[in-house]
């Protein structure tokens, strides 16, 4: 038994935007407080201030991390995936482990043309399952209702 999000199939129309997550090291204590010594001048600290925040730069821009998808979106989807599996597991009367080998692609359902599209699909999918199956379709159907198929995550350059 799988549930198949397509993350990897046919690209989509709604890509994620161009969110970013940025790592930054704390600020330095000890920076010019007082009981340091006396004696630097103040061309040296300007040059290692001006090499501090280079350094600074340089993490700022190695810390990159490209969003690839929208975390809501996502979160939804593992919900969602996690309700069909329970689901299965009572029209099959069974544990995850036993259950018969059955596929729902939501992206594929998505990508149906309408509500009947989907309901066929879903019923040639559940055809040897031995407990009314409408109730399950019906309520799969109004929970992806609004969902967006996921599109394959998107190389950036940094």
């Amino acid at each position: 038994m799988s549930v198949a999000t397509g993350g990897s199939e046919a690209a989509a129309a709604g890509g994620g935007g161009g969110n970013r997550v940025f790592f930054q090291s704390p600020p330095r204590s000890g920076g010019g407080g007082s009981g340091g010594s006396s004696g630097g001048s103040s061309r040296e600290d300007a040059v290692s201030a001006a090499a501090a925040v280079q350094v600074q730069q340089r993490r700022h821009q190695q810390g990159k991390v490209t969003v690839k998808y929208d975390r809501k979106e996502l979160r939804k989807r593992l919900v969602l995936e996690e309700w069909i599996v329970e689901q299965l597991g009572q029209l099959y009367g069974c544990e995850e482990e036993e259950m018969p080998d059955v596929e729902i692609d939501i992206d594929d359902l998505l990508d149906a043309a309408n509500e009947e599209e989907r309901a066929l699909k879903l019923q040639e999918t559940l055809v040897d399952c031995y407990k009314p199956t409408e109730e399950f379709i019906k309520e799969l159907l109004t929970r992806i209702r609004g969902m967006r198929k996921l599109s394959p995550p998107q190389k950036k350059s940094i």
